[in-house]
């Protein structure tokens, strides 16, 4: 197979035959006529992660997040920046196509992202609604305890929280990447946690006026409200996992692996 009907393959698979006039989704490196000789699924792709695919021997990357540095992936504001230069070359002298597979991902017939987080926590069992965002009831456990369970799940070292460690909960809802923005409607958060009745609401990103002040105006009075920041990256990078499953009977015995892009960040 070849690069773009790998792409075929999987936006059929997503979304049948309906495709988006606008979308960010696109090949940001490589010939869609480049004969596939291995595929990595990752949440992005850093140059260790590129590193990684050519020592695989995968010469496609998907990748749900830009590569480039803005959401678009522009690049006019690039052209002479040393950082895209030496990462554009390592593309192209390695023959490495990038495709971004994220609007199409979220949008099939289950939100892909989603699904993987769900699998890798296991609580299938405890899901109230089966469209994002997701909500649950879980066995009471403290706050503490709960955000032991996601840094054991998600891999992390370190997760903020807004709350008071000792407090129960029960009912859990996920706001997975930049969904805890809301999405255009910076109330959306609230009323979700307000409207489902939740004590806690685990989040990808974050601004501290909105979701984060709400909870710790609720805590300040005495209310039984929480919420658990992993990150953008943390919570979404599990559909990537879940992807390389899916994805091998859908590419005639391509080679598919998951790399892990890994938290940005290092807390000293």
């Amino acid at each position: 197979m070849n690069v773009q009907q790998v792409i075929e393959a999987i936006l059929t698979d997503s979304c049948g035959t309906f495709r988006l006039e606008k979308t960010g989704d696109r090949l940001v490196s490589g010939s869609p006529n480049t004969e596939v000789t291995g595929i990595v699924t990752t949440f992005m792709a850093t140059v260790d992660v590129i590193n990684q695919a050519i020592a695989c021997g995968a010469n496609m990357i998907i990748t749900h997040e830009p590569t480039f540095y803005t959401g678009i992936d522009e690049l006019d504001w690039l052209q002479d920046d040393p950082v895209y230069q030496a990462k554009r070359k390592l593309l192209e002298d390695q023959q490495i196509a990038i495709w971004r597979y994220h609007d199409y991902m979220h949008m099939a017939k289950t939100d892909r992202i989603y699904d993987g987080l769900l699998k890798e926590i296991g609580w299938e069992d405890n899901l109230l609604e089966k469209h994002p965002p997701h909500t649950y009831q879980i066995e009471e456990v403290s706050l503490r305890e709960l955000t032991g369970f996601f840094k054991d799940k998600l891999g992390m070292d370190v997760i903020q929280i807004v709350g008071d460690p000792a407090m129960k909960c029960s009912r859990v809802g996920i706001l997975v990447g930049g969904g805890s923005l809301g999405l255009g409607r910076e109330q959306m958060p609230m009323e979700l946690m307000r409207d489902k009745n939740l004590d806690v609401i685990v989040c990808g990103e974050i601004v501290e006026w909105t979701l984060c002040a709400y909870v710790n105006d609720a805590r300040m009075l005495g209310l039984n409200k929480a919420m658990i920041v992993v990150g953008h990256e943390r919570s979404e990078e599990w559909g990537m996992k879940f992807m390389a499953e899916w994805l091998k009977p859908l590419v005639a015995g391509l080679p598919v692996s998951f790399i892990d892009a890994k938290e940005p960040f290092l807390y000293l």
